[in-house]
């Protein structure tokens, strides 16, 4: 425990924690990411899916309360390390072989990551609580069902997610929430690199190519969804 807690109230030991429990986030942005793709094969396999997420119960909640640790482990060495950081007002590492933009996004890091932490709390309440109010379409999600091939029943998520994109105003939101989240990410890949000590002047080009490749990747894959229900996908769930 004594080695614990002085790897904890060190600042080498908050930045691995913040790369784990980055990475761990990381894993569940990329797995939820793919999950979200699947509305593009069709109602039947996306609300298997989504049924499949929640059985058994217990191991839902489970990754819950892990994604709730990591979030929280993530918030505390973020402000712990710009707190110690401000103290001690170092001059900051590894700027002469960053470019402006990475810079940049480092300077931004907790407006980005403040921002993109609003848009789970508006993502939990809009397609998981399924809070009438803020759908903005003025139909609860709540009591829409889908009949699985095996005669089970379950939410239909299919509709509500050409319903809840169907709102201009919240596919915009999303998809610029979701910009904010991977320029968080684009900078934060690399930073993880740094604090495991793995980034150097001549692994630093390919490190941020990576970051910003992954990130894109990220990025492309969450609006691939809203850019098609603009474009007309799916609309017959509403009929």
């Amino acid at each position: 425990m004594k080695l614990l807690s002085r790897l904890l109230a060190s600042s080498p030991g908050r930045k691995y924690v913040m790369a784990a429990s980055g990475a761990g986030l990381l894993v569940f942005v990329t797995v939820h990411m793919l999950g979200n793709l699947q509305v593009l094969l069709g109602p039947e396999v996306l609300n298997a899916y989504a049924h499949s997420l929640r059985n058994p119960l217990e191991l839902l909640w489970a990754i819950r309360l892990v994604l709730i640790g990591l979030v929280v482990m993530h918030l505390w060495a973020c402000v712990a390390l710009t707190l110690e950081n401000r103290a001690a007002r170092p001059v900051a590492y590894a700027r002469s072989f960053e470019s402006p933009a990475v810079t940049y996004a480092s300077r931004t890091m907790m407006w980005s990551g403040g921002v993109a932490g609003l848009f789970v709390v508006y993502h939990l309440l809009h397609f998981t609580v399924k809070a009438p109010g803020v759908n903005l379409t003025g139909l609860d999600f709540g009591v829409w069902t889908h009949t699985l091939p095996d005669g089970r029943g379950t939410p239909d998520v299919y509709r509500m997610v050409i319903a809840g994109f169907s709102r201009p105003v919240v596919a915009v939101f999303y998809v610029a929430s979701v910009g904010l989240l991977c320029w968080h990410l684009s900078h934060g890949i690399g930073a993880a690199f740094q604090s495991l000590g793995c980034k150097n002047r001549a692994w630093a080009v390919a490190i941020r190519l990576l970051s910003n490749g992954y990130a894109l990747m990220l990025f492309l894959g969450f609006v691939a969804v809203p850019v098609a229900v603009a474009l007309g996908f799916g609309k017959e769930a509403l009929k």
